[in-house]
């Protein structure tokens, strides 16, 4: 008779029991990060009244007979489930989905490790990389000065120090010209003057007058006119009316003009103009082999000439493949106007478009301008920036000619973004980025297994194994950037649970109240 009344009990207990965790599933619907947890019954010990019997040649066997004393709470489990990412469009908020935390500390050290599921983090006044709410640090690996990042060291808190929330100029030392140029470009059949004369073949073309260049005189094969009507090979033609040292001619294409930035030692900008211009191939090249020429435009040309006084300037047909030419460009520039000079090249393609000869890396040389660390560690006003050309293609088809370039002015931090690798990525006021650190992530062999610390922490425990602390790619988990984790409750399913714990909670008072009025006949039986 007792028996079943502390059947019941415990009946009521263990509903309670799971009834208090369908309460706590409820209430963190929208805790985000926040794993729901379950739990599961078991029945307990067994008073046997009579065991059991093995068959015998005449007699089979017998099974026990056993009465149960009730119900007791099995395991509460965490489901460790994934839960679907919400978008917030905040750049430092971070989703995970896969066996996988987020790895946080009381210290900036990295020491006393917890470990999470929600990735709200921000930064503070001190550019630490936080949980706004508790001012744990996010681990991870931080970038040095350079952006290089090494995670095969100790994870600690992330910080953007104070190094790397500015950038310092860089001095351009390469530029590297990428792309096509047309192979079918139309080129010039005939070049007429203002008073409506031909320049002869052999000779080039060029607006304004003799005295309008630096030496005061042109080459005998230079003709100077006011303005020139240019016919193309597609039946168009052109006016030029503009001075400028650009020189037209019979065979060749109209110029295709580039402008590259070169940064100096202080990050001023320079803006320097580089011309394409197909020209007549006359080598025994294979049929289909074309040439171009590279210069800087607007250009001067010079020479240096011993004499005296030992140097004199003269102006140079650039167009005469045996002349040691500079084509020469002046620029506005910080300490006024920036010298830029640049030896003419002739680049040869065959007949696949692809480069094969040719000088593809020339030199410019910029004077007059901040100037760089000369070659003995002391400052000069000129620096050279290696010009690669050799990448180029000649297909026929749209010029897509493009100069990437290194180098690039000084800038501070303007916003941090963080991409599916776990990176931090600082772009500055300059249009620079840089890398600044990357997140660091916790794997357990069983993530059920931790202990939970509440503020949507977790902690090791025996049973949940060592955290391997790795980067995202290397543990295979997923990083969604700006956004969050939503809780993994199914609020359907839990008001069903409610709804059965309820019924079994009422069935095992039922249980006491029908065990009591048994007591009670007992009791009335003596009066």
């Amino acid at each position: 008779m007792m028996r079943s009344l502390f059947s019941g009990v415990s009946g009521l207990k263990s509903h309670q029991t799971r009834m208090d965790v369908i309460g706590n599933n409820i209430a963190n619907v929208n805790t985000i990060g926040f794993k729901s947890s379950r739990v599961t019954f078991a029945d307990t010990l067994y008073q046997t009244q009579t065991g059991a019997a093995a068959p015998t040649k005449t007699v089979g066997g017998t099974n026990p007979k056993q009465i149960g004393l009730g119900v007791g709470v099995a395991s509460i489990d965490l489901l460790f489930t994934d839960a679907s990412p919400q978008a917030t469009g905040k750049n430092t908020d971070l989703a995970l989905s896969g066996n996988g935390l987020f790895v946080v500390s009381t210290d900036a050290a990295g020491k006393d490790k917890y470990y999470t599921r929600a990735g709200a983090f921000s930064f503070d006044a001190n550019y630490n990389y936080v949980v706004p709410g508790s001012g744990h640090h996010v681990v991870g690996w931080n970038a040095d000065e350079d952006g290089n990042i090494d995670t095969k060291g100790t994870p600690t808190g992330i910080q953007v120090k104070d190094t790397m929330r500015s950038m310092g100029a860089k001095a351009t030392t390469e530029v590297t010209y990428k792309g096509n140029m047309n192979s079918s470009v139309p080129t010039i059949t005939k070049i007429t003057t203002q008073t409506g004369s031909t320049i002869p073949a052999g000779k080039s073309a060029i607006v304004g007058a003799a005295t309008d260049f630096e030496s005061g005189a042109l080459p005998a094969n230079v003709l100077p006119a006011t303005s020139l009507t240019l016919t193309l090979s597609d039946g168009t033609t052109r006016t030029i009316t503009a001075k400028s040292s650009y020189q037209y001619k019979v065979g060749e294409s109209l110029p295709i003009t580039t402008i590259t930035t070169v940064y100096d030692s202080l990050g001023n900008e320079h803006k320097v103009p580089l011309l394409f211009t197909k020209i007549p191939d006359t080598s025994s090249l294979p049929l289909g082999a074309d040439k171009w020429r590279v210069t800087l435009s607007p250009g001067k040309y010079e020479k240096t000439i011993p004499g005296t006084p030992p140097t004199t300037k003269e102006y140079l047909d650039p167009y005469d493949p045996t002349a040691a030419t500079d084509s020469q460009s002046t620029i506005k520039g910080v300490e006024g106007n920036t010298k830029v000079t640049m030896k003419t090249q002739v680049l040869s393609f065959d007949q696949n478009g692809k480069y094969i000869s040719g000088s593809g890396t020339p030199t410019l040389t910029l004077s007059n301008g901040a100037g760089s660390i000369g070659t003995g560690g002391g400052s000069v006003n000129t620096m050279s920036v290696n010009v690669n050309l050799t990448n180029l293609t000649q297909y026929s088809g749209s010029d897509t000619i493009k100069a990437d370039y290194d180098g690039h002015a000084a800038g501070t931090l303007k916003e941090v973004n963080v991409d599916q690798s776990g990176i931090l990525t600082g772009t500055y006021t300059n249009g620079e980025k840089r890398s600044l650190a990357q997140i660091a992530v916790a794997q357990f062999d069983n993530a059920p297994g931790l202990t939970k610390k509440g503020a949507n922490l977790y902690a090791e425990s025996n049973n949940s194994g060592t955290a391997n602390i790795k980067s995202v790619s290397a543990l295979g988990v997923t990083l969604t950037p700006s956004a969050l984790e939503m809780s993994n409750v199914d609020i359907a399913n839990e008001f069903a649970d409610m709804v059965v714990t309820q019924r079994g909670f009422q069935s095992n008072s039922k249980i006491i109240t029908v065990g009591d009025e048994m007591l009670e006949t007992v009791i009335n039986m003596k009066r």
